[in-house]
């Protein structure tokens, strides 16, 4: 390791389409919660599509930004107020939660990831960051982590800089002895540079960097290269 990476001691990793896929996790997520409420709410169905749903929690997520940074409760308190809206007991909600969450839990990480991420944690203190709502303790990563933190758990999402603050609290590592690993130029390029990290953009779509922001110290295609960069 040479360079701007000299100083780390301590990698922090964001979760969604860094260390595995997005998109299909929530997709499958969606459906099966909604298929759930589609026979224990079926008048809530009848009224709402997946679609509508969605678009009611982003509202509600809007109008109470004391808890958007919380995807968990912006879900329970939207469901809640549609269920008992068309006559449901609003335990359903809870209920509703805890099928999304196991199904949001299922993810499949990237094909490197679990090696790279066993190479790096011999030599650095590993930390999980995320905005999202899955748990890493129920995920295939559960046992790569020195530490795992949610915006939910912090009270504030990226690019809010408490996560990253708490990290190096929780940690015991001073921020500038930080890298930062994430693939939103923005929410985790940005947000870590303003703190002062050090930091690295995962780009596994060969997409363009976002003028006019700042290039990140290094760009890579998967964690692997990462690996290469940090030991060689």
């Amino acid at each position: 390791m040479t360079g701007v990476f000299e100083h780390v001691r301590l990698i922090c990793f964001d979760l969604d389409d860094t260390l595995w896929p997005c998109h299909p996790v929530i997709h499958a997520a969606e459906v099966e919660c909604y298929a759930w409420l589609d026979r224990q709410a079926p008048r809530l169905t009848a009224c709402y599509t997946p679609e509508q749903l969605r678009e009611h929690r982003i509202a509600l997520g809007h109008a109470r930004p004391d808890i958007a940074h919380d995807l968990t409760e912006v879900r329970l308190r939207s469901l809640e107020t549609l269920l008992a809206e068309h006559g449901y007991n609003v335990d359903l909600a809870h209920a509703a939660s805890d099928v999304f969450r196991a199904a949001r839990n299922r993810v499949t990480p990237y094909a490197e990831v679990i090696g790279a991420l066993a190479e790096l944690r011999p030599r650095y203190t590993l930390v999980s960051v995320t905005n999202g709502n899955s748990q890493i303790e129920h995920t295939p990563l559960r046992a790569s982590f020195d530490h795992s933190l949610t915006a939910a758990e912090v009270g504030a999402a990226k690019p809010d800089p408490a996560i990253f603050q708490v990290a190096s609290q929780r940690s015991g590592i001073p921020l500038d002895a930080f890298l930062h690993v994430g693939d939103d130029p923005l929410r985790d390029v940005q947000a870590a540079r303003d703190l002062g990290l050090t930091t690295v953009w995962v780009n596994r779509e060969a997409n363009d960097w976002p003028d006019p922001l700042p290039r990140a110290d290094l760009e890579v295609a998967d964690i692997n290269r990462l690996v290469e960069r940090m030991i060689g």
